[in-house]
């Protein structure tokens, strides 16, 4: 586990759930703290990109703070782990089909709406509530999950991995989405895990042990 001088950053550019992220990652035996300063990102030991609302905010938000090169430093210079909470997994992505702001481009993937499921029926969006996830490759985010692990979804968009390797959880909503990314030290969780109980609790365990 994580020691009190080794904590989690968690990023603070406007549009995140922060006290709830903290609170799940403390009872997972993290030290938390939150920044939007730009010199403590690019130092940090770990960060949770978190997120709630619009691409092209977020974006917006990230550049308007100085955010941008502090965390490409940090995480694709000195590769210390991230992950991406909801919108915070979307902006890893190159773009997104809402709006014309480019994404982070750490993924190969695009942010897509859903629109049909295979039989051209209109699916319920936004996609909200519990679904069952599937893990699509080992990782320490998914080593202590429950058995049969749900997680609490909040969202129109999903991401589109054009390399499914990229690919570490997957759900359905219509059709099978991906739930969770992981290429290298990035990391990202469409749902809420600090709306997930003991599911969310698990994988932050994970994320506070790499």
């Amino acid at each position: 586990m994580p020691t009190p001088d080794t904590p989690i950053t968690i990023v603070d550019y406007g549009v995140g759930n922060i006290a709830s992220v903290v609170n799940i990652g403390r009872k997972a035996g993290a030290s938390m703290t939150v920044s939007s300063d730009p010199d403590t990102i690019a130092g940090a030991h770990k960060l949770i990109l978190p997120g709630v609302g619009a691409f092209a905010r977020g974006m917006s938000n990230l550049r308007e703070r100085g955010l941008i090169a502090p965390l490409h430093r940090a995480v694709i210079e000195r590769r210390i782990p991230i992950l991406g909470l909801c919108l915070g997994m979307q902006l890893f992505t190159r773009r997104s089909e809402e709006g014309d702001a480019e994404g982070l481009g750490w993924i190969d993937a695009v942010t897509e709406r859903f629109h049909c499921d295979t039989n051209g029926s209109q699916l319920k969006v936004p996609h909200m509530g519990w679904n069952r996830i599937e893990v699509a490759k080992a990782d320490p985010l998914t080593t202590d999950l429950p058995a049969d692990p749900r997680f609490y979804f909040v969202h129109s968009f999903f991401v589109d991995c054009k390399d499914r390797s990229d690919v570490l959880l997957w759900s359905t909503h219509g059709n099978r989405f991906a739930a969770g990314i992981q290429r290298g030290n990035i990391r990202g969780v469409q749902f809420h895990p600090e709306k997930s109980h003991q599911y969310g609790l698990a994988l932050m365990r994970g994320f506070a042990s790499l």
